[in-house]
């Protein structure tokens, strides 16, 4: 009886076990494989690095940003954009009732 009760019960744990060492092997500071580790190392460095630009392209060359910046302005005229318009306001609507002529 204490058998049959105990099976299911196992059953689950180790389906839980399996499914959260998909999620915990993330978490793991070491990776087993080096190329894993060389990822990790990436990543943490391209964070230093983001930190250090304060928002900007990391590791961007001056043609590189003159390029984004055409491209910005582009997108900014396309869409009603220019010199001193907030592009980030949210835009305001005037909406005025039509004159109708009233009925004798």
């Amino acid at each position: 009886m204490i058998v049959t009760r105990t099976i299911p019960k196992l059953r689950y744990l180790h389906t839980a076990l399996r499914r959260n060492y998909g999620a915990s092997a993330v978490l793991m500071k070491k990776a087993a494989d080096p190329i894993q580790q060389l990822f990790v190392d990436k990543i943490h460095e391209y964070s230093k690095k983001s930190k250090a630009a304060g928002g900007k392209l990391v590791d961007a060359t001056p043609e590189v940003e003159r390029e984004l910046e055409q491209e910005l302005s582009k997108v900014a005229r396309q869409y009603g954009g220019g010199p001193g318009v907030d592009m980030t306001k949210f835009p305001t609507f005037k909406f005025e009732d039509p004159v109708i002529d009233p009925v004798a």
